[in-house]
């Protein structure tokens, strides 16, 4: 029974990853069309780096990402510590509501920020669609991984090292300044590093919330796939999904660093 798990878990594992294992070797193949292994290149990286369309695009991606993670780790930490330390009306309910943007499908809350803007921009002429109406839509769902992974890394904090604090004459602000923060940096910085990546490969709630002038990379690739991949794209594509594991490694890190504290 060990042994037939085992192998159940390796193929759900090689289903999941062999196309992402393919795109990758693809992305080093000097062949421009088909599978057939021809030789190992570099060269469509570098044209990928030659390619101002895609710099640009690239510039966009991470100022959205940038941006949108910088509003929301604030927002996000700010709400985990209300949600732990303080209590008030309909707190509760807004718990459970942070779960809405991690379950709900994104086509839906795609569609639905899209209305939205559409019904603001009707109403008082404002915003239309473009990098801002981006930032705002990953702003939506980042604040409630962030919150998430800040919330469990302060529940995890001892109050009395708060109290004490206070005991000794500390303000609400100063406690939180000198104390609360560097011991749940650890998840700030993981929930962080969380919400980049998410911003960083999100392409349906982008697509529908980009206007003229604002493509990012993941809508760049959709574009490209529908009139034909090239090794660029593959190559672009193992960068994008490389940088994310990356971050997403970076987040691990920090979050096991600060356990070991």
């Amino acid at each position: 029974m060990k042994r037939l798990l085992a192998v159940y878990s390796w193929a759900i594992f090689a289903f999941l990853y062999l196309p992402i294992l393919v795109i990758a070797v693809l992305s080093f193949n000097r062949s421009r069309f088909g599978v057939s292994w021809t030789g190992f290149t570099l060269d469509w990286y570098t044209r990928l780096f030659a390619n101002e369309r895609v710099l640009e695009y690239l510039t966009n991606t991470l100022v959205v990402a940038v941006v949108s993670t910088a509003l929301s780790t604030t927002i996000g930490t700010l709400l985990a510590v209300g949600l732990v330390r303080y209590e008030f009306r309909l707190k509760s309910l807004l718990r459970y509501l942070l779960y809405v943007p991690v379950v709900v499908p994104d086509v839906v809350m795609g569609i639905s920020l899209l209305l939205l803007f559409n019904t603001l921009r009707d109403a008082i002429g404002w915003p239309r669609l473009s990098l801002l109406t981006i930032i705002l839509a990953h702003v939506s769902f980042q604040v409630a991984y962030v919150t998430l992974v800040v919330r469990a890394r302060l529940m995890l904090l001892d109050p009395a090292l708060e109290e004490a604090a206070q005991d000794l004459g500390a303000t609400s602000w100063r406690t939180f300044r000198e104390v609360t923060l560097p011991l749940i940096s650890p998840g700030v910085v993981s929930g962080a590093l969380l919400a980049f990546s998410l911003s960083l490969d999100d392409f349906v709630v982008t697509f529908f919330t980009s206007g003229s002038g604002s493509t990012t990379l993941p809508l760049y690739i959709y574009g490209k796939v529908k009139t034909g991949i090239t090794p660029d794209i593959h190559a672009l594509s193992t960068l994008m999904v490389g940088s994310t594991i990356l971050v997403l490694l970076l987040g691990l890190l920090f979050w096991r660093k600060g356990g070991t504290k």
